[in-house]
């Protein structure tokens, strides 16, 4: 197909099969596709209202992709499936435990149509335990892996990090992970595999670290009074003069000396960095001195040094700072502005997607199925036009 050869990236050549969902695996799909891999987005046949109903210039769970609208509850429709997953590399789902199976789709069958398929598996819970049948959310996910306990005030209730730690965090980069180290596993043992995704795995085992820190002694299993949860004066926001913050993270002892150097704190300060009696008047003193002047004057202050002070800025400021925009690390398109794909590299680089195209015959035509087979399923409602 024209589309998959003007593709750049490290995965040009590569195929996903992305079954159509919220969160995690159209966000996986959207990264697959920026890094070159050919994704072809099969969505239900039956129109419904979509959760959120974006322009199709702004939609990213689309962009980038082929879209092949199935009716899988007929026969025909899970049979055109089981010929797409033989011509595929992988397959993302993000049902709950036995939906693909009821479909027919399960890893049985797609891998016996398909020895070399990846096939990966998104969900809340992972495939077994007593909760994986049950509904959730990030915050779900968060709650009982421990890691919303850590994030808050000490005097406050446990804060919701968006939905970046589990959906995506846990769910999206762990699924790529996955999904990659069995496609590269395959590529050598010639068999494909099940990756068993669950966002409660994940965000727990971004937390592994905390862990380690906890088994030591050296984190207390409370809100803001360790070293990385504002517990420390040194690592934590402040409100400037006009309202808005920036944010302190000069744990090293040069780089605290720095900031005090700078801001300027008080000498006693500046040589007993981590002596705990003083941190309550520690805090109270670079409070006071932060809300003397506005953010931008402290930024301008500080950005030319190591004391690791930074302006606390909004997502409509972030792309315009010079930094991002000397690294284009936002992209213009559509009319849209937005993240550019990530990581970068040397040889083969990644590409923005561009909207989705939705040309039945084309996709179909890639796996073998000439343009009068096309027709015939769309005639039959097996796919639609």
């Amino acid at each position: 197909m024209e589309e998959a050869t003007r593709k750049t990236g490290p995965l040009t050549g590569f195929t996903v099969i992305e079954m159509a969902g919220l969160g995690p695996v159209p966000h996986a799909g959207l990264m697959l596709a920026e890094l070159g891999a050919r994704v072809v987005r099969v969505e239900r046949l039956a129109k419904e209202q979509a959760f959120l109903n974006l322009p199709p210039q702004y939609d990213l769970d689309r962009h980038g992709r082929e879209i092949i609208r199935i009716d899988l509850k007929r026969a025909e429709g899970t049979a055109l499936m089981m010929r797409l997953a033989a011509g595929a590399d992988a397959i993302l789902e993000g049902f709950r435990p036995g939906v693909m199976e009821r479909l027919g789709l399960g890893p049985e069958p797609l891998l016996a149509a398909n020895p070399r398929l990846v096939y990966g598996r998104m969900t809340g819970f992972g495939q077994d335990g007593p909760l994986a049948a049950r509904a959730g959310h990030d915050l779900t996910y968060l709650a009982l892996s421990g890691v919303l306990h850590t994030i808050g005030p000490k005097d406050g209730k446990p804060v919701p990090p968006l939905n970046l730690a589990a959906d995506y965090g846990g769910g999206t980069m762990f699924l790529i992970m996955g999904v990659l180290a069995a496609l590269l596993e395959a590529s050598r043992s010639g068999k494909g595999q099940v990756v068993d995704a669950a966002m409660i795995d994940g965000a727990s085992m971004l937390a592994a670290p905390f862990f380690a820190f906890m088994a030591a002694g050296i984190w207390q299993d409370r809100r803001g009074v360790n070293l990385l949860d504002s517990g420390t004066p040194f690592y934590d926001t402040y409100t400037c003069a006009d309202g808005r913050h920036v944010a302190v993270a000069c744990l090293e002892p040069q780089f605290f000396a720095e900031f005090c150097r700078l801001l300027p704190l008080d000498e006693r300060f500046a040589r007993a960095q981590y002596d705990q009696s003083l941190w309550p008047d520690m805090r109270a003193a670079i409070a006071s001195r932060i809300a003397e002047r506005p953010r931008d004057d402290w930024a301008a202050l500080f950005e030319p040094t190591d004391a690791c002070v930074a302006p606390v800025l909004s997502l409509g400021e972030a792309p315009a700072h010079p930094h991002n925009r000397a690294r284009r690390t936002h992209v213009d398109t559509d009319g849209l502005t937005r993240p550019a794909p990530a990581p970068r590299f040397s040889r083969t680089p990644a590409a923005v997607s561009p909207q989705a195209v939705r040309d039945v015959a084309s996709t179909l035509r890639a796996f073998g199925i000439d343009e009068s087979e096309a027709e015939h399923l769309a005639s039959e409602g097996i796919v639609g036009r």
